[in-house]
């Protein structure tokens, strides 16, 4: 085994921690997944290798500045052997008057327990905003 994976359970119990150290908006434990010398591919082909360029890239997140962010998991695959991961999700985006959500995946890929690759990818260019309200009467906000 390449990684330090002892399960496909261990292996689906650190993707989901992850991801809910993310809804939870604890920068310092997302950052506490990562390796020192990781690798972060934004879905806007922008890269940040290293803890300090990743942090960077994530405090907009944390900040607010995109209004309370959430993932939804919709669907994962894993591969033990390699310690790899592909996390299908819906993220949804809210401030008090407007809400929008889109669908996207991470790759995940670990070393010794730690993440040393997250390639995003979605698919839209920018978020699509709506009234939260409308969202909502619509059924198309995630509960």
């Amino acid at each position: 085994m390449t990684g330090d994976v002892e399960s496909r359970e261990a292996l689906e119990k650190l993707v989901i921690d992850f991801t809910e150290a993310f809804n939870r908006e604890e920068i310092d434990e997302v950052m506490s997944y990562f390796a020192e010398d990781a690798i972060y591919d934004e879905f806007n082909d922008i890269r940040h290798e290293g803890l300090a360029a990743i942090r960077k890239a994530f405090e907009p997140q944390f900040s607010g500045a995109f209004g309370r962010m959430r993932f939804h998991t919709e669907d994962m695959f894993l591969d033990v052997e390699n310690c790899k991961a592909m996390i299908r999700w819906v993220l949804a985006l809210e401030e008090p008057d407007r809400a929008g959500a889109y669908r996207g995946l991470d790759l995940l890929y670990f070393e010794q327990g730690k993440l040393v690759e997250k390639h995003t990818y979605c698919k839209a260019k920018i978020p699509f905003i709506r009234k939260k309200a409308d969202m909502v009467a619509e059924g198309r906000w995630p509960g």
